[in-house]
């Protein structure tokens, strides 16, 4: 038996340490939190996706009494983005939230199932997606490929041979 170590890798800063495009991704996350449609847990979720080729796509989280039905802003916004730009490649996602029925200090990090759906986009693209996590303090924290979110994602070339 031999133990392996996985690195992983985040930067921690305040949004103002951002550059100011990511300032303004950020600001559209925060933005779409007033689309988000959360009337049972009452947890906002805003997400943007910006695009190689300069387009940016907005998101936020959709409830439905049964609960499955729903869909996460970061979902929302990357498949809108993948039916819209098919051919775009994503470079950078920044995730806010807000909650009406508890304060959240703290950088909330997307659901596996999200983190999933950015990490095949990540590898159908060939190319690192920057991930921006921001926290109604305007704490961000930082990962510059999906990976670091998700260092196992399940992926099998195997899948795609017919």
């Amino acid at each position: 038996m031999q133990e392996k170590k996985i690195q992983l890798s985040f930067i921690s800063a305040h949004i103002s340490e951002l550059s100011e495009n990511e300032q303004q991704l950020v600001e559209n996350a925060k933005s779409a939190l007033k689309t988000a449609y959360a009337p049972y847990s009452g947890f906002l979720v805003g997400s943007s996706v910006l695009l190689e080729n300069g387009e940016i796509i907005n998101g936020s989280n959709q409830e439905n009494v049964a609960y499955p039905s729903g869909l996460c802003a970061e979902r929302v916004a990357l498949f809108y983005a993948g039916a819209r730009y098919p051919d775009i490649k994503v470079k950078t996602i920044a995730v806010s939230v807000l909650s009406k029925n508890f304060e959240v200090n703290d950088v909330i990090s997307p659901c596996g199932a999200c983190r999933q759906v950015m990490a095949e986009y990540e590898d159908k693209q060939d190319q690192s997606i920057k991930v921006i996590l921001h926290s109604p303090t305007d704490e961000v924290l930082i990962a510059n490929t999906v990976e670091d979110l998700l260092p196992f994602m399940f992926k099998s070339p195997l899948l795609k041979k017919h």
